[in-house]
């Protein structure tokens, strides 16, 4: 499956658009991590706990876009963005979409 930011695959023909596909995920801080990132926070630097959870929120998220994807019969994803939001105090949406197509 190719995945594309931009509207166009280079030096690939898009022969059929199948429609918008998305995937996401609901992710909820653990309570351990948090603590340490709140101390971490205080001295500076990354927080990396955080910066694995969302590595992980946008893989799983991806996943699930391609897999519909896949399922209309896709084998590109092109001009595909990330969103987040917030669910509640302690867990996050992490949101992906763009347009299924089929290209040479």
């Amino acid at each position: 499956m190719i995945i594309s930011n931009i509207e166009t695959i280079p030096n690939k023909a898009i022969r059929e658009h199948l429609g918008m596909v998305q995937g996401n995920t609901v992710r909820a801080k653990h309570m351990g991590k948090d603590i340490l990132a709140g101390l971490k926070n205080i001295v500076g630097g990354e927080l990396s706990a955080y910066t694995e959870l969302l590595n992980e929120a946008r893989q799983e998220a991806t996943d699930r876009m391609i897999v519909q994807a896949q399922s209309m019969g896709a084998n590109a994803v092109i001009n595909v963005r990330f969103s987040t939001s917030s669910i509640s105090s302690g867990a996050a949406e992490l949101f992906v979409y763009g347009t299924a197509v089929k290209v040479d």
